[in-house]
């Protein structure tokens, strides 16, 4: 049997990640204004179901169609505020790095 070394892993760059930081801030800022568009499309218009069952489902269904894009949003944003936490730690480690030598 051959054994075979693992990848060696580089460090992410301080570009890098402002640069995933930037993607991802940019699509949490549209699912954000997508879920208040959504949001206010479902206040202006009225549900014209007759039965309670059929109210609660589509009210169900609002509410889930309107979580689920806030979820993403919120996601979304954490991992861009992550990423440039991410970007400063990386940029001092590598001063450290360098200071040290």
């Amino acid at each position: 049997m051959t054994q075979t070394t693992p990848p060696e892993t580089s460090l992410p760059t301080p570009l890098r990640c402002l640069t995933g930081a930037l993607i991802s801030g940019t699509m949490s800022i549209a699912m954000y204004v997508m879920m208040s568009k959504i949001a206010t499309t479902f206040a202006t218009k009225p549900m014209l179901q007759k039965t309670t069952m059929a109210t609660n489902i589509a009210t169900a269904l609002r509410t889930l169609v309107v979580g689920s894009t806030a979820l993403g949003a919120a996601v979304l944003g954490i991992i861009a505020v992550g990423l440039v936490a991410l970007a400063i730690q990386v940029l001092f480690s590598n001063k450290k790095a360098s200071t040290d030598l």
